[in-house]
This record gives C-alpha cells, structure tokens and sequence, in this order.
C-alpha cells in the first residue's frame, strides 16, 4: 500500500492497493466510503469468443476482491455491445459476429464466472446481466434524443481508442464509434436497474469509464464510480495471457488443466510475486515468502502459483493432477521414457532460440522448412502444447523444471537441457 493510499478504510480498496490492482479512481475517498458501506460494482465482457482467456482473468479477479470484502459484483455479458465491437486497443474494424454465434459464445462463457464468484439471492451475491436486454429494445431517434444529446463528439474524438486509429489513418466504422455510447448507457441502467455504483476495468477502459460516470450525473444526477487496474504485461513486455502456440483459454475443452498448470509454471521470475498477489488467494505474507526465494528455488514459487491458480478455475484435484504429470514428464522423463537429451546455453535461450534451429538442435527435424510443413500440419509441441507459429521462439520462460520437452508426433520427443 502507498503512502498516499494509508488512509484507505474499505477492505476492498486495501486489498487491491495491497495487491498490485490499483491504477485510476475517478474518487478515491467517495469509492471508499461507500465501499466500507458494501458496494455494488461491475465489468462487462463482450462474447467475441467461446472461451474468456487469461487476460480476462484480472477483471474476473478483481470481481472476486469486490465479493471478498462485502461487495456485490455484477458479471455483465455485452450480449448487446458484442454485436458493436470495443475499439479500444484494436487497430482494424472488428469482424461483425452473427447473433447465432454471440448466442453460442455467451452460452459457453457463462460457466467460468461461477468459477471464482458465489451467485445467489444474498446481499453480496453475484448476478450476471446481459446488456442485450435494454440495448436490443432501444429506438434509435429517442436513444439520439435522451443519451446522445450528453454526449460530446469532441471528447469522444480524444479518446485513445478512437485518437490512435485516427492518427494511424486506419478504418472506424461508424458502428464502433458508438461503442462507447452503449458502454455509458449501460452504467446509467445498471444503476438504475441494481443500484451499481462502481465499473471497473483495465486502465484501457479509463476514458469509456469516465463517459459513464459523467453520463449518469447529466441524465440522473446519479453518484457513480469508476476504478482501473493497471494492464498487466509480463517482466519482457509481452502481453498477459499470450504464447507462441496462441491465447491460453478458461475453459478446458481449449486448454486442458495441465496446459493451464504450465503456462503460469513457465512464468518468468521477475513476475512471480505479481502473479501470486493477482491471480491467486494466499496470503500476502506467504506470497512475500516465495517472492524472496532465489536461484533455483524460485521455480518451487513457480509451482505454488500454478497450483494455486489452476485450483482456482480447474479444481483443486485437477490442479494437483497437473502438478503430478509435470514432474512425472519433466522429473522422471529421462528415465522413465529414456528420452534423448541435448544441451542449449543460458545465452541462446535468453536471446529467443527459434522453433526451428530448436527442434533441429533436438534432431526431430532436419530443416527449417521441414518444421514449417510439421507445425502447419500441427505434429509439432513444446511442453506438450502444440506449435502454431513458425516464427515462435523458445526461451529461459519455457523451461519446466531445467528442461524443456520438444516433440514431433505422438512418439517421438528429446529435451532440451541448460549445459
């Protein structure tokens, strides 16, 4: 916690300064205020997917704080905005999604929300809403007349969202830019709706955030609230929740629960205390522990993480299933299954060591062009995940355990070793 952030009283705000979730608030005594009352807050997520991935996860995160500490969280499917497209951080028109498949992904969504919050009836529980039931009703001239006349095209020209495109001279429908016209409206109706008081989101939700603020005190005179956590990279600057073999999904039928273990026990070093503090529920004097290991030691930090947080969306048997297999392939691998083993150094795996030279190295292919034909036919795996870049490289993050596994098939594999 800061020294300007001392004073917090609400368990919620402490917990997520404490935490690392702090970015923005557009009233941090007025927030926490009503938060040491019991607030209601919510985030929206669009159904642009059939899975939310791991980058969602630090919004379903910061629902869950909300829950914890008394606070009622409201989970709002964009079932209507969905069929608009956000623009924020995007740098081409949004492919449109057909109603049938914004349907088909709310439906396979639904589930991951139940994972990490409690829903019921009770005074803290959560509720899930789709913005699909007052967006869809609405009638363009009286939306024009009651909502867009308090909103200012200049303001909204300002906007990162809308700026950046701008200035890179690249396409914005007409479509997008009222966005955040229905992210607004969708604040003034939940308050109206669920007494919501409070939206949260990244920091790249921070001007949508404010529109909605400032459009519920011009329509209703309403109080209301916006909070940003910062958006999380890892320690290289890459975006949360990417690999080289694509986004790493919430739901199992995508990435299974071992590959979910995986991804957070590759982590690298520097992002682990982070991590602990995020996206799982220990205690911050035992996350303050593991962050202080060194050397080799770090990598038992590593798997706390993975277990913790894999228990969190898989279960905890599934979690310590995944922890099982790992050190059955990684610890026992050399022996039980004789695998090949082929040393690389510090320096080539801290550079980036391309799939290519890497399975060439491991003399599961003979030539970069015969990795390519491998990887488009999807024979090709690290750390059994399945190859889908052939630009892709493999560094220090992927090691498991001092090794890491390469293999071409079902049957054939070798690892990679620091020597």
């Amino acid at each position: 916690m800061t020294a300007d952030h001392a004073h917090l009283k609400s368990d919620f705000l402490r917990s997520v300064t404490a935490r690392g979730q702090f970015h923005q608030c557009t009233d941090l005594e007025g927030l926490d205020k009503a938060a040491a009352q019991g607030v209601t807050g919510y985030i929206g997520f669009d159904m642009t997917a059939p899975s939310l991935h791991v980058g969602n996860l630090t919004q379903i995160m910061y629902l869950r704080r909300l829950q914890q500490a008394g606070g009622k969280p409201i989970v709002l499917l964009g079932g209507g905005t969905t069929r608009v497209g956000d623009p924020s951080g995007k740098d081409e028109i949004r492919q449109m999604l057909s109603e049938e498949q914004i349907v088909k992904n709310t439906n396979s969504i639904r589930g991951t929300f139940q994972k990490f919050l409690s829903f019921g009836e009770g005074e803290s529980d959560a509720i899930l809403v789709d913005n699909s039931e007052w967006l869809m009703p609405l009638n363009y001239l009286d939306f024009l007349r009651t909502v867009g006349r308090h909103m200012s095209v200049n303001r909204m020209l300002s906007m990162d969202s809308v700026k950046l495109r701008l200035e890179r001279e690249q396409p914005m429908s007409f479509i997008e830019f009222n966005y955040m016209i229905l992210q607004a409206y969708d604040f003034v109706e939940l308050k109206k709706r669920y007494n919501c008081s409070l939206q949260m989101g990244g920091s790249d939700q921070w001007g949508n955030i404010i529109n909605g603020v400032e459009l519920g005190r011009r329509m209703e005179g309403f109080e209301l609230f916006g909070l940003t956590q910062p958006l999380i990279t890892t320690a290289s600057g890459a975006k949360m929740g990417k690999t080289a073999q694509g986004a790493v999904w919430l739901n199992a039928d995508m990435v299974s629960p071992y590959e979910y273990w995986q991804f957070w026990r590759n982590s690298e070093d520097a992002d682990v205390g982070r991590f602990l503090k995020i996206f799982t529920d220990l205690p911050l004097d035992e996350i303050a522990r593991l962050e202080a290991l060194k050397g080799a030691e770090i990598n038992d930090a590593k798997k706390v993480l993975a277990t913790e947080a894999t228990a969190l969306l898989h279960s905890r048997d599934e979690a310590l299933k995944a922890e099982q297999a790992a050190h059955d392939t990684f610890v026992k691998g050399v022996t039980s299954e004789n695998l090949p083993t082929f040393n690389v150094t510090n320096d080539e795996l801290a550079q980036g060591l391309r799939i290519g030279a890497a399975f060439q190295r491991a003399e599961l292919v003979a030539s970069n062009g015969e990795a390519k034909r491998h990887i488009a036919a999807g024979a090709l795996r690290v750390n059994d995940q399945a190859v889908t870049d052939e630009t892709a490289t493999i560094s220090t993050a992927d090691l498991v355990d001092g090794a890491i596994k390469l293999s071409l098939g079902k049957k054939k594999h070798a690892l990679l070793r620091v020597g």
